[in-house]
């Protein structure tokens, strides 16, 4: 793992950001100019290596700078399926350890923030980071009482630059023109994007969350959630106890019992928590999690957490139950209350509403147990989004359940890499039908 030389100033960043900005654009107009000279299989291919170039850059420098603009990155990848290959394949190496700071600059942190250097408050602090992502780093340590523990510490500056780092993103996605059809909806995604990153950049408020989930499975003996270990906390410091596991690509290693078992349990989990607890564990990283041979999940990193009124929890679960009911008056309804919907734009007919159930809720509607070894909903969406381009000023980014769907599907994305089979139409229903305000009408 390559080192990070330290924290970026802000007019480097901005520096920063607007090369990357200049090559990008460069790059594609580049590409459009040279297309009117070449025949269709030459331009897929030069369109091809111009998304690899610029897929490229841009995790470089996202990565590079770490923050709320690698956190953003982050985001896009885990939507990567709706992107060129070309173009996503790049951005996944944002769901992976970023190039760690130098241990000088984690120690003066830990020191600025509980008072002693982390050799005299622990009883050995290992300097090779655990692990190392876009807002901090994790290092393993020992307490003086001989737990295990990880010390998540916030890289130096990063708060302070979050909301010019916003406004210097926001500012360059402007310029691509994707906010053109929906300024509202894109300013109002960036404000919920705001919010939750300077939650994550609250240590004190991840440690409530820690316990907060902790609490709200503690039923669920399957689930295991960290100790925080107060007395080495802080706003910028965050001491767990360490719960090992394995990662998310070691499960296809697993017996297809277990991997099933495990498919199933997540789903549960995230089920319950935008339905029932409305408290959502609302960063899918692959990282964020780790699996036991005996079915057991492990959560980490609980600084992003989406609470969900009761209101928009209910208006989610009708969408789906209309779906699965093949009530589509009621499923617009649904949409138009949580934002999806545009009140005031032009028509949609029936037929879209069952295309799209057909298309995007195959796994709720038909088969009783959905074999992820067979999911092609990836590949059916961007065909489905293609085809609903004529009606995209009907639709809005439904800003209210935005990390909601970054939540379902990053869970897809997880369950197809260990190819679990899961009960998902009953399990789905037996949840949605829960809080919703339609009554279940098909009867499986």
């Amino acid at each position: 793992m390559s080192e990070n030389k330290g924290p970026v100033s802000r007019s480097k960043r901005f520096a920063r950001l607007a090369t990357m900005t200049a090559q990008v654009a460069s790059n594609y107009t580049r590409e459009r100019v040279s297309s009117v000279f070449r025949n269709e299989e030459a331009n897929e291919q030069a369109r091809q290596a111009t998304n690899l170039a610029n897929g490229e850059l841009i995790a470089k420098t996202l990565g590079d700078l770490k923050g709320a603009v690698m956190k953003i990155g982050q985001m896009a990848s885990a939507g990567s399926d709706l992107l060129p290959k070309e173009l996503s394949e790049p951005l996944k190496a944002l769901q992976k350890d970023a190039p760690p700071m130098p241990y000088e600059v984690i120690a003066e942190q830990i020191e600025r923030e509980l008072g002693q250097p982390p050799e005299l408050l622990f009883k050995s602090f290992e300097k090779e980071p655990f692990a190392s992502a876009s807002i901090g780093q994790v290092h393993r340590a020992v307490t003086d009482d001989g737990r295990d523990v990880v010390v998540k510490v916030q890289y130096p500056g990063v708060d302070e630059a979050c909301d010019s780092d916003l406004k210097q993103l926001k500012f360059v996605l402007k310029l691509t023109g994707i906010n053109r059809n929906h300024r509202r909806a894109f300013d109002a995604l960036f404000e919920e994007i705001s919010d939750r990153l300077h939650e994550e950049l609250d240590y004190c408020n991840e440690a409530d969350n820690v316990r907060l989930f902790a609490e709200l499975h503690k039923d669920d003996d399957y689930i295991v959630v960290p100790q925080v270990v107060g007395e080495r906390s802080s706003q910028r410091v965050l001491t767990l106890t360490f719960e090992g596991g394995d990662r998310l690509e070691e499960l296809a290693a697993y017996p297809q019992e277990t991997r099933d078992q495990i498919g199933e349990r997540l789903y549960r989990m995230s089920l319950s928590q935008i339905f029932r607890h409305r408290a959502v564990h609302a960063d899918p990283n692959p990282g964020n999690y780790a699996f036991r041979p005996d079915g057991t999940i492990v959560l980490y990193d609980f600084g992003c957490v989406k609470h969900v009124s009761e209101d928009v929890a209910r208006d989610f679960a009708d969408i789906i139950a209309a779906g699965m009911n093949e009530d589509y008056d009621a499923m617009e309804d649904a949409m138009v209350r949580i934002g999806a919907r545009q009140v005031d734009g032009p028509p949609v007919p029936q037929d879209f509403y069952v295309a799209w159930r057909e298309d995007m809720m195959t796994p709720c509607v038909k088969e009783h147990i959905y074999d992820f070894a067979s999911a092609d909903l990836h590949e059916r969406a961007p065909k489905r989004l293609r085809a609903s381009i004529k009606y995209i000023n009907s639709f809005q980014p439904p800003v209210q359940i935005a990390y909601l769907n970054r939540v379902v599907g990053g869970y897809y994305d997880h369950l197809r890499t260990f190819t679990p089979r899961v009960p998902w139409r009953d399990l789905v229903a037996d949840y949605v039908f829960e809080v919703s305000s339609l009554e279940r009408k098909t009867a499986w």
